[in-house]
């Protein structure tokens, strides 16, 4: 029988073989300093209309909730800045998250390829993989996994590969060896706060999130973006990467070599705001930019061109 130690290592060095970045673990234990931050940003309305960020509020905060008997969380990044810019000097512009397959199919295969390996080690376990979609407060799970720590934009930064990168993460019922938090790095640094158009970074660390471009060009399903933001998105038609290209750590991002985060060949040719139904079915089929769907893109970059 292997011990802690020598299974941990095994599953990081299986992740990073699987293609992520990188691979840290953490005891599962009851999020106390998260409660109190995220009790405070919902009293304050600061998830807008994401009315979901209010739901499975004891879940968020306690993965044995999720996992009986969880005991570890293995945390994982997966690159996917791209090889090219798309969009930098476009009049419409996309987040460079969604030029490919969506991600939430990329990293749950990825994750239960893991899995199926960290089984095959030690038997049958008990555990979940997760994305985003569901109530697991991923970047505080991946920052006491040693994995980064969350900048003053409220994404999690790494001194090795800067931000462009997914985070997933296996809860799971074994006792593994865990890692240790890094120090904060952000030092006296307010580029991402200065450069957000919209003033969604209110303090560091502290998102009002309905300000946020990303919010307001996803998860804003008003018929109109309020005119308040009007001369304020930067061209940014789906999401908004502003925060994360002046943070000076993302020098340090790599061009991700996951096949699946490829754009679509027509992707950087076609005019969006020329774009059909029917064509915006075939260009983003598989993409996460389906979630705004074909109305949304439209509103935004209507939006983004009303004088």
């Amino acid at each position: 029988m292997m011990d802690k130690a020598t299974i941990s290592r095994l599953i990081k060095e299986k992740a990073v073989e699987l293609g992520f970045l990188s691979c840290g673990i953490s005891k599962v234990e009851f999020l106390e300093k998260e409660a109190g931050h995220l009790e405070e940003w919902l009293k304050k309305g600061y998830n807008g209309n994401m009315s979901y960020m209010e739901n499975h509020f004891d879940k968020r905060l306690n993965p044995s909730l999720l996992v009986d008997d969880a005991k570890s969380v293995i945390s994982v990044l997966l690159n996917y800045y791209p090889e090219k810019d798309l969009f930098k000097d476009s009049g419409i512009k996309i987040s460079k998250y969604a030029y490919g397959k969506d991600y939430h199919f990329v990293l749950k295969y990825k994750l239960k390829d893991l899995l199926k390996y960290i089984e095959e080690l030690t038997g049958n376990v008990n555990a979940r993989c997760f994305t985003d979609s569901a109530p697991v407060m991923d970047k505080a799970w991946a920052e006491r996994g040693g994995l980064g720590w969350v900048g003053k934009n409220g994404n999690l930064l790494s001194k090795q590969v800067g931000s462009f990168f997914f985070i997933g993460e296996i809860i799971i019922d074994l006792d593994l060896a865990y890692d240790a938090p890094v120090n904060d790095h952000c030092g006296s640094c307010t580029k991402c706060i200065d450069a957000c158009p919209t003033d969604a970074i209110v303090q560091p660390n502290l998102i009002d999130g309905s300000k946020c471009i990303s919010y307001l060009t996803i998860e804003l399903k008003d018929e109109i973006i309020p005119t308040e933001f009007k001369d304020k998105m930067e061209n940014w038609a789906f999401g908004c990467d502003i925060c994360q290209d002046v943070c000076p750590w993302n020098r340090f991002s790599l061009a991700h070599q996951i096949e699946e985060f490829n754009p679509h060949e027509d992707l950087e040719k076609t005019e969006l705001e020329d774009l059909s139904k029917e064509a915006f079915n075939t260009l983003f089929k598989v993409s996460a930019i389906k979630r705004t769907k074909y109305d949304g893109l439209m509103r935004n970059i209507d939006f983004l061109k009303k004088k």
